[in-house]
């Protein structure tokens, strides 16, 4: 017999995006209706930021003994045991688990249904044996790997990251397809942690970031012995006695075959639609994901979309972002606007990479001239010299006004510079606010300051002015 729930708002998919909004929704005292038919916390606890983050750290640890090293310290004999790094990951995975868990919302107030969920009609869905006539849908189904149409790939056995981090042994050789962020990150961890591995990328390795910090993350990966093989084609894939075949054609036309013991497949990601029956909501989308308007409003005005499923930037902290919009124009019936200009990144290789704003080709496509980049090496700060880590620089796009457009970084714990970065490109900070704050020393986060001061190196005529930029430059 079917179940009829009638809440204000129905949430299909308890990943980040939709947790967000079921968590936010209920603390304002809302009725909410969850529906996840896979594991709480989605792809990202689950098969993707958390797990690949976990083996990054313990990969970072198996470098440690060259690391140590170069500041006079030596560890002796060190091993790598695979299988444990996989505990440490199943283990960290288990510890965030439950700040996600079923238990967790439902004593928030959520009514959460372990069920697939499916329009049956425009402002109704099925979910198992219960009926839900919500008020407002918010789709946050969020996404799965894309396996692109490589002859033979479905004749050989394959990994994603859904299945990556289930292996207990480390592979022989690696072969991953896929030089985006994914295959990068996992390409340094497993060969940190002892298995060949070659890369094969169609366009440019980590294309979307700047090229100049991109080349530095690819020289330390093949410093390391990562293979990096740009600008190839994979023509086909075929199943060896002992793993797999790879045909592949390089720059020059010439065609080529590569052995690998497995296969991993990380072209990027393809929105989870299927089985939605979004045609029965009146809700458009294509194989992009699900059209939504600068509010996330789907062509069902009732039906919202939010995080990867609607294709654009596929971040966790991207589809928080989108449900705390959502719950402006849902509850509060405020204006709610994706701004896509603050949204940073970071890639966790060694040395990490980060990006937030506008790169330095969109700030000069929109504001000419104006635009100035102003640079800080991580040769040139203290903090990286007394620890060894003086690869990396960092790039302020300064505009009119000497307003931050954006930045992007490399270098070690860009991700931690990025969050200031971010703060300063959403709240339009200027050179002059990035200059004038005071940095304990000695820290990287001086970085900022000292690409801030670089701003007014130009000095103008005013010999006061000039002394006062020159003062800066010696003392800042």
């Amino acid at each position: 017999m079917t179940t009829v729930l009638k809440p204000d708002i129905c949430v299909i998919g308890a990943g980040s995006g939709g947790l967000s909004v079921a968590a936010a929704a209920a603390a304002f005292g809302v009725d909410v209706v969850l529906i996840e038919q896979g594991k709480m916390g989605g792809d990202c606890l689950n098969t993707g930021c958390v797990p690949s983050k976990a083996l990054l750290a313990s990969a970072k640890a198996a470098v440690a003994e060259a690391a140590g090293k170069k500041l006079g310290v030596h560890f002796g004999t060190v091993g790598v045991d695979f299988a444990r790094a996989n505990d440490h990951v199943q283990a960290v995975i288990a510890a965030i688990a439950p700040h996600d868990s079923e238990e967790r919302f439902e004593g928030l107030g959520v009514t959460v249904l372990k069920h697939h969920a499916r329009f049956t009609g425009p402002d109704r869905m099925l979910a198992g044996e219960t009926e839900i006539r919500a008020r407002r849908f918010v789709i946050a189904t969020g996404s799965r790997a894309a396996v692109p149409p490589i002859p033979g790939l479905d004749t050989v056995s394959y990994l994603t990251n859904e299945t990556l981090f289930d292996l207990r042994q480390a592979p022989e050789h690696l072969i991953v397809v896929g030089g985006g962020p994914i295959g990068m990150e996992m390409a340094q961890a497993h060969r940190r942690l002892g298995s060949k591995v070659t890369v094969i990328e169609a366009q440019k390795a980590l294309g979307k970031d700047d090229p100049e910090q991109a080349a530095i993350v690819i020289d330390a990966l093949r410093s390391e012995g990562v293979t990096i093989l740009e600008d190839t084609k994979v023509a086909g894939v075929e199943k060896t006695g002992s793993g797999v075949s790879i045909s592949v054609e390089t720059p020059e036309g010439v065609q080529r075959s590569l052995e690998g013991s497995h296969l991993l497949v990380a072209t990027g990601r393809a929105p989870t639609v299927d089985g939605l029956d979004l045609e029965k909501a009146g809700v458009t989308y294509s194989r992009k994901g699900i059209e939504v308007d600068r509010g996330f409003r789907t062509s069902n005005r009732r039906v919202y979309a939010i995080g990867d499923v609607t294709g654009g930037l596929q971040f966790t902290h991207v589809a928080g972002y989108h449900a705390g919009l959502v719950i402006r124009s849902i509850l509060f019936r405020l204006p709610a606007k994706e701004n896509r200009d603050l949204i940073p990144w970071v890639t966790y290789t060694s040395p990490e990479l980060g990006h937030v704003g506008l790169s330095e080709p969109e700030a000069r496509r929109r504001h000419g001239d104006k635009v100035r980049v102003l640079r800080a090496e991580y040769a040139g700060n203290d903090r990286a010299q007394a620890e060894g880590k003086t690869v990396g620089c960092l790039k302020l796009i300064a505009g009119p006004g000497g307003r931050l457009l954006g930045a992007d970084i490399v270098g070690s714990q860009a991700g931690e510079i990025v969050n200031l970065l971010s703060l300063a490109v959403s709240q339009k900070m200027t050179m002059k606010a990035l200059a004038g704050f005071v940095a304990p020393y000695p820290t990287l986060g001086e970085l900022v300051r000292r690409a801030a001061i670089s701003y007014y190196g130009d000095a103008p005529k005013n010999p006061w002015v000039r002394r006062v930029v020159q003062f800066l430059r010696i003392f800042g």
